[in-house]
Parts: C-alpha cells; sequence; structure tokens
C-alpha cells in the first residue's frame, strides 16, 4: 500500500484547510487510518485518527478543529483543519494501521505504512 498526502501550504491564522491522503495498492477500508505531524526540532505527534469502522479520535490540541473523515470508495482520508494557529506549524503525514488494539492509534509504532507528507505553515 502507498500513501499520498496532499493539501498543504502556507496560511494565516484563523484560516482552514484539507489534507488529503490518497491511498492506493489496498482498499482504504482494511486500515485504521491516522495523522501526524512534526514541527521542527519536536517529536511527531499524533493529530487525529479514523478506524476502519469510521470512529475518530482527535488529540486535546485540535479537537473542535480539526476533523479526519474518509471516504472509502475513493481511497482517501481527509483532515479538515480549522481555526489554525502558528503552533498547528509541521509537517503533516497519513499512515496506515493494522492494529488490533485502539490505544496504538494514538502513536507512530502502531502504524506500518507511512505518507510522505505534506507542509502547514501557519504565519500570525
Amino acid at each position: 500500500v502507498q500513501l499520498q498526502a496532499s493539501g498543504g501550504g502556507l496560511v494565516q491564522a484563523g484560516d482552514s484547510l484539507r489534507l488529503s491522503c490518497v491511498v492506493s495498492g489496498r482498499t482504504l477500508s482494511s486500515y485504521h487510518m491516522g495523522w501526524f505531524r512534526q514541527a521542527p526540532e519536536k517529536e511527531r505527534e499524533f493529530v487525529a485518527a479514523t478506524t476502519w469502522s469510521d470512529i475518530s479520535y482527535y488529540a486535546d490540541s485540535v479537537k473542535g478543529r480539526f476533523t479526519c473523515s474518509r471516504d472509502n470508495a475513493k481511497n482517501i482520508v481527509y483532515l479538515e483543519v480549522n481555526s489554525v494557529t502558528p503552533d498547528d506549524t509541521g509537517v503533516y503525514y497519513c499512515a496506515a494501521s493494522s492494529a488490533s488494539y485502539i490505544s496504538a492509534l494514538f502513536t507512530t509504532n502502531g502504524y506500518s505504512v507511512w505518507g510522505q507528507g505534506t507542509q502547514v505553515t501557519v504565519s500570525s
């Protein structure tokens, strides 16, 4: 399976973006999907995840502002990013997981396949 993330860009605080992750090689419905981000000189951190049964989870820092969704027919996962702040700046990665436990979706170790990332830069 391959993942291709896109949709990043340079935006101002308060703006919105929609990130996309196209899944190829296998059907999206086979995987839990996650979004992580990595700011310069920081660890990659969990942002959001959607299970194969379409249940979503969010980091506290983005809850209420970000929405993760999936379109199994199109093999695409989305991350709607609203009311951005400079703290949301980073490279956003999508990842695929076959984990058996939900807790695994909150850590990088729970994912076996990663996309290349898309840069989001928020100016104040």
